[in-house]
């Protein structure tokens, strides 16, 4: 046999083996971005609950740098959120609160672990989380803040009962009297 023949079928069997590592290779990346997104925000789709007094609850897993961060809405746009009490105001990248519909209002200065930056006040019609939906949220929209990643701070979180035990934190909301 001279070197310029090829055995029939080796072309198609080297096609089949390339496709194949390709294909697994695919499936491999897939598989590793789901675990990494999981991994980063346990809580995109939060576990929520309503027992019978109309007290509603949602249970967040902590991620694994320590972090309760959670999937939700603002003004029915999915966002995803960072839980913050060190943060007075719920803090909105501007990319977020353009999409949202926020106006920014008055200008003001807040101070953040990498200095004063400049923020301009706003106001969340309708914040969901899980179950929970608070209205009429103090927010900050913070063009220097980079990230897909909302700040959910006190200005949302006083309006909730919260609880941590162990690696969960539960959020109660009580149904208005």
């Amino acid at each position: 046999m001279s070197s310029a023949t090829k055995p029939p079928g080796k072309g198609l069997g080297q096609a089949m083996l390339v496709t194949s590592f390709a294909l697994g290779l695919a499936a491999l990346t897939f598989i590793f971005d789901g675990w990494l997104a999981r991994e980063s925000n346990p809580n995109a789709n939060p576990r929520s609950f309503e027992n019978e007094s109309g007290v509603r609850e949602v249970v967040l897993d902590r991620n694994r740098q320590g972090h309760y961060v959670a999937g939700g809405e603002v003004n029915g746009v999915p966002v995803t959120f960072l839980l913050d009490t060190g943060a007075t105001d719920v803090a909105i990248p501007q990319t977020i609160a353009e999409r949202a519909g926020l106006e920014p209002g008055y200008t003001g200065r807040a101070f953040t672990a990498n200095g004063a930056v400049t923020v301009y006040g706003t106001e969340v019609s309708r914040l969901r989380i899980g179950n929970i939906e608070l209205q009429d949220v103090r927010a900050s929209i913070t063009p220097s803040m980079a990230g897909d990643t909302i700040l959910l701070g006190m200005s949302a979180l006083q309006q909730v009962e919260f609880t941590q035990r162990g690696s969960t934190l539960t959020l109660r909301q009580y149904p208005e009297q």
